[in-house]
C-alpha cells in the first residue's frame, strides 16, 4: 500500500510547473501574507497584555480603597476546612432555655423585633414604662447599663427576659457598634435605638410598625409631643392631623424648608434620640457608625443614604403614635469625687457640673472630625456617585426644559 501524499510534496511539485517569474511572485506574496500574520498576532498579544496589566490595576485599587473586600476574601479561606452545610454566619439576641420540654421542642422566633436602650439606673421608671409597652408586642429587650448599675433592675418582673451588657460611660451609638452588629440582629424586623428619657404614654409599637409598613418607610421615628424638651429641627414636631410625614415646611430660621428641599432637615431625616430601623437600613447604619466617634454628632443628616432608595419617601416621622422627649441628660453626670488638674500656672478644680460641658466640646470636636472623614470618603472614592446630588441635577435640567 503505498504511503499518503504529503500535502508539502504536492505544494511542491505544483511550484515545479510553475514558471519561474510567476514562482517569485508566489513567494513574494507568501512573504507579505506572513508579515501580515505577524503584526495581527502581534497586535493581539499586546492587547491581551494591556488588558491583563489594566485590570490588575484595577484591582489592586480595589483593594487599597475597598479593603474589606479583601477581608471577607480571606475569612472565607480560612472557613475551608468546614463543610458549607454546618456554618452559621448569623447569630441572635434570643434567649435560649437549658432544655426544652416535649411538648415544644421548637421555638418560633420569627416576626420579632428589637428595643435597644442606653440606660441608667436614675431613669429606671422611665425605662421601665417604655419596656411595659413594647413586650407584649413580640419585642426582644436589651438595655446598655452605661453607669454598671444591674443590680438595681431586678426588682423588675421583666428584667430576667431582657439582656443586660455593662460598660461605664459609653454611650448608645458605643454599644450599637460592638454588640448590634447586622449579622447578630439579622432575624429581626425592625431595630427601635433609643434613649432612655422618652415619655409613650402616646404610643403604641404594634400601630406604630404598622404605619411604618404601609408607607414603606426604612428609617423612621415617633413624632416629638410640641412641649418637649430639646426639640432642635421642625420635622420631628407631631402633626395632629396626619398619620406621618415626609417632609416639613418651615420659612424660618437659616435653613428654608420648601417643596423644592430635597435633604435634611426638611425632608429625609430623623434625629438620634429614638430612630427606627428596617433589618436593610441598619445593615447600611450600623456601617456608617464610625468606630471611635461614639457620641453619633452627624450621623443623623447621613442617614438617608441608608434608606435603600429614595430619602425624601423612605424616611418619616409617625404622627398618630407620638413621644415626649424629657431631655434629662444623665450620661457623664455620676457621682465621681472632684479631681484636680495640674497646670503650669496654677491648678484647677474639676467637678461633677463640668461633665456635662466635656461632652458637649467632644461631641463638638467628633462632628467636625466625621464631616472631615465623609468629605474625605467621597473624594477619594471615584465610582461613587452622590445618588441625591445627581437627582437635583436631573430636577433643574427637568425645570429648564419645562421653562423652554
Amino acid at each position: 500500500m503505498k504511503a499518503p501524499i504529503s500535502w508539502i510534496w504536492v505544494f511542491k511539485k505544483k511550484n515545479s510547473f510553475s514558471d519561474g517569474g510567476k514562482s517569485g511572485g508566489l513567494k513574494m506574496k507568501q512573504v507579505s501574507f506572513m508579515g501580515v500574520v505577524c503584526t495581527v498576532m502581534l497586535f493581539i498579544v499586546y492587547r491581551t497584555t494591556n488588558y491583563q496589566y489594566q485590570a490588575y490595576k484595577e484591582t489592586e485599587m480595589e483593594e487599597r480603597m475597598h479593603p474589606f473586600n479583601q477581608e471577607i476574601l480571606l475569612s472565607s479561606r480560612k472557613l475551608d476546612g468546614l463543610p458549607r452545610g454546618i456554618i452559621q454566619a448569623r447569630s441572635d439576641l434570643e434567649l435560649r432555655p437549658l432544655w426544652l420540654t416535649s411538648s415544644k421542642l421548637t421555638v418560633d422566633y420569627s416576626n420579632r423585633n428589637l428595643l435597644a436602650i442606653a440606660a441608667g439606673i436614675k431613669q429606671k421608671h422611665s425605662v421601665d414604662d417604655i419596656v411595659q409597652k413594647f413586650l407584649p408586642e413580640n419585642f426582644t429587650i436589651i438595655l446598655f447599663h452605661y453607669d454598671g448599675n444591674v443590680k438595681g433592675w431586678w426588682d423588675l418582673e421583666w428584667s430576667n427576659q431582657a439582656i443586660h451588657i455593662v460598660a461605664h460611660n459609653q454611650t448608645k451609638w458605643w454599644f450599637a457598634k460592638r454588640f448590634l452588629h447586622p449579622d447578630v440582629v439579622s432575624i429581626y424586623d425592625y431595630i427601635f435605638l433609643w434613649d432612655e428619657d422618652l415619655g409613650v404614654e402616646d404610643f403604641n409599637p404594634a400601630r406604630y410598625l404598622e404605619i411604618v409598613r404601609e408607607a414603606g418607610l426604612e428609617i423612621s421615628q415617633p413624632a416629638l409631643h410640641p412641649n418637649s424638651s430639646d426639640i432642635h429641627h421642625r420635622i420631628t414636631v407631631r402633626a395632629k392631623k396626619k398619620k406621618f410625614h415626609r417632609r416639613v415646611y418651615d420659612s424660618r430660621g437659616s435653613v428654608k424648608c420648601t417643596e423644592e428641599s430635597r435633604g435634611p432637615p426638611c425632608t429625609g431625616f430623623v434625629e438620634g434620640m429614638a430612630p427606627v430601623f428596617s433589618r436593610s437600613a441598619w445593615h447600611c447604619t450600623w456601617h456608617l457608625i464610625q468606630n471611635d466617634l461614639v457620641h453619633g454628632w452627624g450621623l443623623d443628616m447621613k442617614l438617608g443614604y441608608c434608606a435603600q432608595g429614595d430619602r425624601t419617601k423612605n424616611v418619616g416621622v409617625v404622627d398618630s403614635e407620638f413621644i415626649f422627649h424629657k431631655g434629662i441628660q444623665s450620661l457623664g453626670g455620676g457621682d465621681s469625687p472632684e479631681k484636680k488638674v495640674s497646670n503650669s500656672k496654677k491648678k484647677r478644680i474639676v467637678s461633677n457640673h463640668d461633665g456635662r460641658t466635656e461632652i458637649r466640646r467632644q461631641s463638638t470636636r467628633e462632628f467636625t472630625m466625621f464631616k472631615e472623614r465623609w468629605n474625605r470618603a467621597v473624594e477619594e472614592d471615584k465610582k461613587w456617585i452622590d445618588p441625591f446630588k445627581s437627582d437635583q441635577r436631573r430636577r433643574k435640567k427637568q425645570r429648564l426644559r419645562n421653562n423652554h
